[in-house]
C-alpha cells in the first residue's frame, strides 16, 4: 500500500502557510489526503448562525478545488458533534493505511477535549495526532511570551511590546510555501472514501454576493488593502468611519476560519511600513496592531480556562445584578432602540451578517451599560449572527465592553451613543443607509431625533434616557467593581 499521510482540516481552510499541510506534505513522496468533518449541531451548541455555517461550507469547497489542483483529495464528512470525530478518523486512517494525522491546534476547551479523544482513538491502530500552532503570528504559549513573573499576560500593552521583541529577535515572521503538486492520487482519480457533496450542505450560499467563499478571495482583498494606495495607508484615520468604503480591510471573516493565514496578513502589514516593525501610530501599524489583539486574546483564552465556560474574567464581576428584560433585549436585537446609531448598527449586522469594528463597542456598551443586559447575551447574539464569529475576539471584546474582562474599559467609560455619532459618522450616512426611517432628516437631528419627529416617521422613542442609564449603571457596577 502506497505510504499515506491525512490532513485534517479544521479552522485553517487554506493551502497558503498552513502549516500542518506543509508539515504533512514536506519530505514525503507517498500520497496525501485532506478531510474535514461538518458538525451541524456541535456548531449550534457553539452558537455558529447559518451566516457562518454557509461561509464555512463555501470556503471549504473553494479549498476542496484548491487540493485537487496539488492532487490531494479533500474528503467532507458530516457528523453531528464532535464526539463523533474520533471514530471516524480512526475508520479514515484504517481505510486509508495511514497512521500520521496532521491538524493545527484550536485553543477553546471543547476541541482541546476532542483532540484529546482523536489522540486516544488513535493510539490503538498505532497511530498519531501531530498537531502545529498555526492560528497566531506566535504560538499563544511561546517560551518568551510571559511577563516579567513568568505568568500569562492579561494587560494588552505590555504583551504587544514582547510580541514586538519576540518578532525582531527571531528576524521577522515566517511563513510556509504552498506544497508541491503530489504525484499520486491523481487529479479526479477514484479512490476508497467517498466525500459528500457539499451542495447537499444547508445554508452553503448564504450572502454569497456579500461574501465570497475561499483563500484566494482573502489574498486579492489583502493586497488590494495593503498596496500603496490601498486603504492600509489611511487605516489609523479611517478605521472608526463606518459608512466610508475601504476603509477597513473586510477580513475578518477569513481570518476567523483560517482561510487566510494571520503570518501573511502580518508581513503584508510591515511591508506597508516599509518592512519596518515598530510600535507606530501610521496606518500599516494600527492594522498590524489589530492582528495582534487577536493573538492577545488566544494567549488569554489558552491559560484562563473560566471565559470558555461564560464566566467573566473577573470574578467579582459574575456579581452583577443584570437585568433579564427579553423586550429590551429584542429591541435591541432588531434595531428599535431610538438610538439611530446604535439601530443602525444592529440593522446592518441582521443584513450583511458583519458589524464595523467601532460599532461592535458602541452597540456593546449600550446593551451592558445603558440597558444593564447580560454581556453573554449579546455575546451568544453576535456569534450567532456574525459571519466573522470567533469566539475568543468575541467574547473578549464583550467582556472588555462590558467592563468584566482583561484588559477591559474602566466601568465608569460608557460611550455616549449620542457623541459617538456625531463624532463617527458625523453627516449620518451610515445611519440614513441602515435607517431608512431617518433618511429625510437634516442635520444635527439625525443623531438625536426629537420625539415629533420619531412619532411622524414611525422611529421608535429612545428605549431609555442616557443619562438616566449613565448613572443607573455607574451605581450597579460601583457595588461591586
Amino acid at each position: 500500500m502506497t505510504p499515506t499521510r491525512l490532513v485534517w482540516f479544521r479552522s485553517d481552510l487554506r493551502v497558503h502557510d498552513n502549516t500542518a499541510l506543509a508539515e504533512a506534505c514536506q519530505e514525503f513522496s507517498g500520497a496525501v489526503f485532506g478531510v474535514f468533518f461538518a458538525t451541524p449541531e456541535q456548531w449550534r451548541q457553539h452558537d455558529w448562525g447559518p451566516v457562518k455555517q454557509g461561509f464555512v461550507l463555501r470556503c471549504v469547497a473553494a479549498l476542496q478545488r484548491e487540493l485537487q489542483e496539488l492532487h490531494i483529495p479533500l474528503i467532507v464528512r458530516s457528523v453531528p458533534r464532535f464526539t463523533d470525530i474520533p471514530a471516524a478518523l480512526r475508520e479514515f486512517c484504517v481505510a486509508l493505511g495511514c497512521t500520521d494525522v496532521y491538524a493545527n491546534y484550536e485553543y477553546e476547551l471543547n476541541e482541546r477535549k476532542r483532540d484529546e479523544q482523536v489522540q486516544e482513538a488513535l493510539q490503538s491502530i498505532p497511530g498519531r495526532l501531530m498537531l502545529y500552532h498555526d492560528q497566531t503570528c506566535l504560538p499563544p504559549n511561546h517560551p518568551k511570551l510571559r511577563t516579567t513573573t513568568g505568568g500569562a499576560y492579561t494587560v494588552f500593552t505590555p504583551f504587544k511590546k514582547r510580541f514586538y521583541r519576540i518578532v525582531e529577535g527571531q528576524g521577522g515572521i515566517s511563513v510556509r510555501d504552498v506544497p508541491e503538486l503530489r504525484n499520486w492520487p491523481s487529479k479526479g482519480e477514484n479512490f476508497s472514501i467517498e466525500s459528500e457533496p457539499l451542495q447537499d450542505f444547508q445554508h452553503r450560499d448564504l450572502l454569497s454576493d456579500v461574501w465570497p467563499g475561499g483563500e484566494q478571495h482573502a489574498l486579492s482583498l489583502l493586497k488590494k488593502f495593503t498596496d500603496n494606495s490601498g486603504g492600509i495607508t489611511k487605516y489609523h484615520e479611517h478605521r472608526d468611519i463606518p459608512s466610508l468604503h475601504g476603509g477597513t480591510s473586510r477580513l475578518s471573516p477569513y481570518l476567523a476560519i483560517g482561510a487566510i493565514s494571520p503570518r501573511l496578513c502580518f508581513r503584508a502589514g510591515v511591508t506597508a511600513n516599509n518592512g519596518i516593525v515598530a510600535d507606530a501610530k501610521n496606518g500599516p501599524m494600527t492594522w498590524v496592531s489589530e492582528i495582534i489583539w487577536r493573538e492577545f486574546y488566544r494567549h488569554v483564552l489558552l491559560f484562563h480556562e473560566r471565559i470558555c465556560k461564560y464566566q467573566a474574567f473577573k470574578e467579582n464581576m459574575d456579581r452583577v445584578p443584570w437585568r433579564e428584560d427579553l423586550s429590551d433585549f429584542q429591541r435591541w436585537t432588531e434595531g428599535r432602540t431610538g438610538y439611530p446609531l446604535v439601530d443602525a448598527a444592529m440593522r446592518q449586522l441582521r443584513a450583511t451578517g458583519w458589524m464595523h469594528n467601532r460599532l461592535r463597542m458602541v452597540v456593546a456598551s449600550f446593551l451592558t451599560k445603558h440597558l444593564l443586559i447580560n454581556w453573554r447575551w449579546g455575546e451568544r447574539y453576535f456569534m450567532e449572527m456574525l459571519i466573522d464569529g470567533d469566539f475568543a475576539s468575541n467574547n473578549g471584546g464583550w467582556q472588555w465592553s462590558a467592563s468584566t474582562g482583561t484588559d477591559a474599559q474602566p466601568y465608569f467609560r460608557i460611550f455616549n451613543p449620542y457623541s459617538q455619532s456625531e463624532r463617527f459618522d458625523p453627516e449620518g450616512a451610515f445611519i440614513r443607509n441602515f435607517v431608512p426611517e431617518l433618511k429625510n432628516v437634516h442635520g444635527k437631528d439625525i443623531h438625536k431625533p426629537p420625539l415629533e419627529t420619531c412619532k411622524s416617521l414611525g422611529y421608535p422613542t429612545p428605549i431609555v434616557d442616557h443619562f438616566e442609564a449613565r448613572e443607573r449603571a455607574l451605581e450597579t457596577w460601583g457595588a461591586v467593581a
